[in-house]
């Protein structure tokens, strides 16, 4: 009979639910998306992985110029008492506890990239001389924009200058506060003692100017001095080059 026919085919549509767990596979459509999230997962790590980028050195120390400006007798103090072999250097650790103590604004990357830039001898030692020359003393040429203002003419001639050594940075560091306060009179002086206009005087007129402001070298102070701007030994020394050193 035909009104058994579907009774006799119920059995069939039983089976349809096997039709769906056919079908159950393409649950794993939805373990598609496990490679998907997976592959988000790998491309994160791929940009993790991305260093970034190296700073530049001069932004770092221009950042803490200011405060290593009021505070750099103490510094220097204090490393000088942790240099027990008097080598211009003290070890990383202990330049770390003093950058603490000063409350200076570094992270750790740019604690570490200051750390590698003076440690010279890979040795772990930082070199606290060469650092505090850079950071109050300028004795390396920098770039000036065109809107920047020029407060002491460059040479046309640029100057070849002599050894940085520690005696070097300590006179003229001794120097600095004195020089700071009265630079533009300074200037002026040394310009009347130079009649000839060659921006250079003698060793006797530079001494002879330097006393005028009550700033006395020592003979050993002098001689390094000289031995740096007079490295040709021609008994002249550019008092515009002496003066910028101490202009930032």
């Amino acid at each position: 009979m035909p009104s058994s026919t579907p009774s006799a085919t119920s059995p069939a549509a039983s089976t349809k639910p096997a039709t769906h767990a056919v079908r159950e596979p393409r649950v794993s459509s939805q373990s598609e998306s496990p490679k998907t999230s997976s592959s988000l997962a790998g491309q994160k790590s791929v940009n993790t992985s991305i260093q970034p980028p190296v700073l530049n050195y001069e932004t770092i120390e221009n950042k803490i110029r200011k405060d290593i400006e009021h505070s750099w007798r103490g510094i220097l103090k204090l490393c000088k008492e942790m240099d027990i072999s008097k080598l211009g250097e003290i070890p990383v650790s202990d330049f770390l506890d003093i950058a603490e103590k000063f409350h200076w604004d570094l992270n750790e990357e740019e604690i570490n990239q200051i750390t590698t830039k003076y440690d010279f001898k890979k040795n772990g030692k930082f070199a606290y001389y060469d650092f505090l020359q850079s950071c109050i003393l300028l004795l390396k040429p920098q770039k000036s924009s065109l809107l920047q203002r020029v407060i002491i003419q460059k040479p046309q001639k640029p100057m070849s200058p002599g050894p940085q050594t520690m005696s070097f940075y300590s006179a003229m560091l001794r120097i600095q506060p004195q020089i700071l306060h009265c630079w533009r009179p300074m200037k002026q002086t040394f310009k009347s003692y130079d009649e000839s206009r060659t921006g250079l005087l003698n060793i006797a007129d530079f001494r002879q100017v330097l006393h005028e402001y009550k700033i006395n070298l020592t003979e050993e102070e002098l001689f390094n001095i000289l031995e740096y701007y007079d490295k040709t030994l021609s008994s002249k020394i550019s008092y515009n080059d002496f003066l910028r050193a101490f202009l930032q």
